[in-house]
């Protein structure tokens, strides 16, 4: 009861935005989509709201993305973006969970067991906070920062509170 998905309408105007999101650097990379549902942790959406709320940080909140294979996707539903899985992928900018504001970037690690598949990918609510250059020996970031970055689109956090899971794409 804690946790909910609804299905966004593709007429309405949450999903276009979602879309269109998507769409930025995924245009042409993928056949259709599936659909397209809003997340709702309440437990989850509580401690990210009061990190956000009684922090200096809520004027770094950015919509990015975070692609898994469908395993992972119902863990991360079910709790959060759990730190303890940082390595699976690699931990060039540190030990955290990545997210990215290029599409195309977090559908390399999708991973479908075949191209027909579903592919999984999340817009994630994340406060990024000060960011600075990550490296693989991070587990957390300097004092006086709240995530690293590899200065272009990549963002590592180290706080479970610090993201949010708000949509689930789901495309083949």
């Amino acid at each position: 009861e804690n946790v909910q998905k609804f299905l966004v309408q593709s007429s309405s105007i949450e999903y276009k935005e979602m879309r269109a999101l998507f769409d930025k650097t995924m245009v042409n990379q993928y056949t259709e989509i599936i659909r397209i549902e809003r997340i709702q942790n309440k437990p989850w959406y509580i401690q990210y709201n009061s990190y956000k709320s009684f922090s200096s940080k809520k004027d770094t909140e950015k919509q990015l993305f975070h692609g898994c294979p469908q395993q992972s996707a119902d863990l991360i539903i079910n709790s959060f973006f759990n730190r303890s899985f940082a390595g699976i992928n690699g931990t060039v900018y540190g030990q955290g969970a990545y997210f990215s504001s290029n599409a195309f970037y977090s559908h390399g690690f999708t991973r479908p067991d075949t191209p027909d598949t579903e592919r999984f990918m999340f817009i994630a609510n994340v406060l990024v906070g000060s960011s600075i250059q990550g490296n693989s020996t991070m587990k957390t970031p300097p004092t006086g920062y709240d995530s690293t970055t590899d200065g272009n689109h990549i963002f590592v956090t180290y706080r479970d509170d610090q993201a949010y899971a708000a949509y689930r794409i789901i495309y083949k």
